[in-house]
């Protein structure tokens, strides 16, 4: 883009009134201030110039909300840290703008490694993206997390980057850049396990091991849990700060 068309993006996001910026978009840039985003005539605008679609202005089914998410579409559902078990296709963060992901970590595996770091957790070593600080921020759970014995248990073998896309789906996987980790899966619970032969659509029974004492230090964190999906998925943590 010219840098006077950019520069002039700047100055009409830096001068609109924060009440005709969606909320959704204020929400990103707030909590990606690294990023240095705006908000500019429907589009979130990186530093380069670059514009990603904020609405695509479509109506659509759920299934489209989680394959087809544009970034306005994140914030279509609320994260709900009280209702337990979650309602009926709640799956706030199972949806993710791939554009917006893919511009802020990277497009591909490689793009993505470059910006992994090894975190220390519970004896093994965790690569997690620097990118947005995800991986000093996924050091600072294990700290505290370590000052819990009684929960160790829960930590080993743990994983995170995986370059992959979705069990049964054609949306790339937050694993593929580096900012979920997926905890003991021995302990853990996920939704295609306890009801074989289900739909995303169908009703399904809830089911979960982890202790909500992990998932509130996560959470503190700006990292969201799977187990707050109606979709749970209870040995995912990932980094979404926004939904928070």
């Amino acid at each position: 883009m010219n840098p006077l068309i950019t520069f002039a993006i700047a100055s009409i996001t830096a001068a609109l009134p924060a009440d005709t910026i969606p909320l959704g978009a204020q929400k990103l840039i707030q909590c990606y201030p690294s990023q240095n985003l705006k908000y500019a005539d429907n589009q979130i605008i990186f530093p380069d110039g670059e514009g990603i679609i904020y609405d695509d202005g479509r109506k659509k089914t759920f299934i489209e909300l989680l394959d087809d998410c544009d970034i306005e579409d994140m914030f279509s559902m609320q994260y709900d840290t009280v209702s337990m078990p979650p309602k009926y296709l709640n799956d706030c963060g199972r949806g993710r703008s791939e554009a917006l992901y893919k511009k802020m970590y990277g497009n591909s595996a490689a793009a993505v490694q470059k910006n992994l770091v090894k975190v220390s957790w519970f004896g093994q070593q965790i690569p997690m993206t620097k990118v947005n600080g995800v991986a000093d921020t996924l050091k600072a759970i294990a700290q505290e997390l370590a000052n819990k014995p009684h929960l160790a248990k829960y930590f080993a073998q743990s994983s995170s980057f995986y370059w992959r896309q979705v069990r049964g789906a054609k949306r790339q996987s937050a694993h593929s850049y580096g900012i979920a980790i997926d905890i003991n899966v021995a302990n853990s619970t996920y939704w295609l396990w306890a009801n074989k032969g289900k739909s995303e659509t169908d009703t399904i029974k809830y089911a979960n091991k982890i202790p909500m004492e992990i998932v509130k230090v996560f959470e503190k964190h700006g990292f969201i849990w799977g187990g707050r999906w109606y979709h749970y998925d209870t040995m995912h943590f990932e980094y979404r700060p926004e939904l928070l």
